[in-house]
């Protein structure tokens, strides 16, 4: 038996201390069974290629492959790069535009019938992910959680607790939107060193400390890795500190939000 279905075997009776998150990225779609009570994975992390076109229907049958590779029949809880509300698709970014209205409710119980599910934004389930597992500034007064990627996803918390659904990468700051010029897939594309997309990251701080005045700005996603490349050329009145969970963010906080039964 592999270590993954090993690990799933010998714990997926103990709904109570384990659950299993699944992160959908344009690119990949990740997931792996988390101890609730320390933030760590059980077994090995899978990943699956994200299905081209990545339409509600493939996503939910490439999690049906996933959940079957780690022998997991208990509760799941999903990432979507959304705004999901009473369990219905808002937007889709970097998935299929066939998401925005989906019944995400409906589109699971066909998929993963006889389970519970929840769904929730991405960056939320980091988000909550952090407060729980990851920097301890999260779960203290106003804080505004970040996550750089292909785009910028946002969560809103006050001591540590979520307001959902914030889309904060689609403020428009001079005139484009903030994730058109300071995500890191930005960075990667027009290939900006440190030094210049730090500039960009930080005019795009400025404005939403001008419009929230939060206690602190904590950054994540995979380059966050390189935080201190970066982090220090910010010039803000308000704190910047990097996130701990990084890209395990989603996961966990997916299993979390299953285990909680959170119903955005």
């Amino acid at each position: 038996m592999s270590h993954t279905s090993a690990a799933s075997s010998a714990t997926q009776n103990d709904t109570a201390t384990t659950a299993f998150g699944v992160d959908v990225g344009g690119s990949g779609i990740k997931g792996a069974i988390v101890d609730l009570t320390t933030g760590e994975f059980i077994g090995d992390r899978i990943k699956i290629l994200t299905p081209q076109p990545a339409t509600p229907d493939a996503v939910a049958e490439t999690i049906a492959e996933l959940l079957d590779r780690a022998e997991w029949e208990g509760p799941v809880g999903i990432t979507l790069p959304s705004v999901v509300k009473d369990r219905v698709a808002l937007t889709a970014a970097n998935i299929d535009p066939s998401w925005v209205g989906a019944d995400t409710g409906e589109l699971f119980d066909r998929h993963l019938p006889g389970r519970e599910v929840t769904v929730l934004n991405d960056a939320d389930a980091a988000g909550l992910a952090e407060v729980a597992h990851g920097n301890p500034v999260a779960g203290a007064g106003s804080v505004i959680f970040l996550t750089f990627g292909t785009g910028i996803g946002s969560a809103m918390l006050l001591d540590g607790q979520l307001f959902p659904n914030t889309e904060l990468g689609h403020l428009v700051i001079d005139g484009q939107e903030a994730e058109w010029t300071a995500s890191s897939a930005v960075k990667e594309r027009e290939e900006l060193s440190f030094k210049k997309w730090a500039k960009r990251v930080n005019a795009v701080l400025t404005e939403y400390e001008r419009l929230f005045y939060p206690d602190a700005f904590i950054v994540g996603g995979g380059i966050s890795r390189d935080h201190e490349k970066w982090v220090p050329r910010l010039d803000l009145r308000t704190p910047v500190h990097a996130a701990q969970l990084r890209n395990r963010a989603g996961i966990v906080g997916a299993a979390m939000a299953v285990s909680r039964h959170l119903a955005p």
